[in-house]
């Protein structure tokens, strides 16, 4: 059945804005709701006159309903580690009130809800690559704690609605992802390295840069998306590129894409950073029929007027 009115929590942000437009374009209204504190209304502000959109400024924090929807999308919280770091009781509130909140909007309308998990669960991994049925290795009280146990928190209390109540819930796990919008200085290993290449700074790498990631393309990431919260698939299911890279080779293909003959300088790794990061698709391959198309050059290439743009940004304003 085709969605006539969904709620996306957490519009203006990097992934809630293209989710925004992905769901547009399928021909449903679009209820965005945002508090701003990480968000930016520029993501959005391509779609400022469209009837089928309308933006909420709110915190999902405090009760909200803005009126009945078929289905929410519940993707609020700060996710880079420079935001939630900044805002840690500010994102363990909106992992468990507010995914309360947006599960209580779901529950009154009998609408179906997906919540945008993380790679986080897994925390620093021992089993790899990371298969939606390992529990995880996370520091419950580390630095890192406020953003891996909001989500943990979220999971459980998702699949206690689900339980009890009946509402009809998935949950993706996302793994790194990029492309425009991003936010340019939030601390995650593409913007930061994007930015730096284009900027002629050096290249940060923490450790000796071996540790891995897989970097997955945003419009990668939401085509999976949509095809999770269609299928009713009830369990934690990861989206994710299984393309693994270590940060140095992330580093080194930066500059080979821009051009950049900036240095690569060596720092601390910062604490419980995980070693290795790479997701199993396995499920998403064979319930979904999805698997990302986009390899990380090309990904690369697609964001790099974006970056661009926000450097010309930057030095106006000085």
């Amino acid at each position: 059945m085709a969605w006539k009115r969904v709620l996306i929590t957490g519009a203006a942000g990097f992934l809630g804005s293209h989710l925004t437009d992905a769901v547009l374009a399928e021909g449903a209204e679009v209820i965005g709701v945002d508090n701003l504190c990480t968000g930016s209304l520029e993501n959005l502000q391509h779609l400022k006159g469209n009837a089928k959109f309308t933006f909420q400024q709110h915190d999902i924090c405090h009760p909200f309903d803005f009126g009945e929807v078929d289905y929410v999308l519940n993707f609020a919280s700060p996710a880079s580690p420079v935001d939630y770091m900044k805002l840690g009781p500010e994102t363990l509130r909106v992992g468990s009130d507010g995914t309360v909140n947006a599960l209580e909007l779901a529950k009154k309308y009998n609408a179906g809800f997906l919540h945008a998990s993380t790679s986080e669960c897994y925390g620093d991994p021992e089993v790899h690559p990371q298969v939606e049925t390992y529990w995880g290795n996370v520091n419950p009280i580390g630095p890192r704690s406020v953003y891996d146990e909001a989500k943990r928190f979220s999971e459980a209390t998702i699949m206690a609605y689900q339980r009890y109540y009946g509402v009809r819930t998935s949950m993706v796990r996302i793994f790194n992802t990029y492309g425009p919008r991003l936010q340019p200085n939030d601390g995650r290993v593409i913007s930061n390295l994007m930015m730096q290449a284009l900027a002629g700074d050096d290249l940060t790498v923490y450790g000796d840069g071996a540790q891995t990631r897989s970097f997955c393309f945003q419009s990668d990431l939401v085509r999976g998306i949509l095809a999770l919260a269609k299928s009713g698939e009830p369990l934690p299911t990861n989206i994710g590129n299984p393309e693994e890279w270590t940060i140095l080779e992330c580093a080194k293909t930066v500059l080979d894409v821009t051009g950049s003959s900036s240095k690569i300088v060596y720092r601390p790794m910062p604490q419980d950073d995980p070693k290795q990061r790479k997701p199993d698709i396995t499920k998403a391959r064979s319930i979904l029929g999805w698997e990302p198309k986009v390899n990380l050059r090309e990904g690369l290439e697609m964001s790099m007027d974006y970056f661009k743009q926000r450097i010309a940004q930057a030095a106006a304003a000085k």
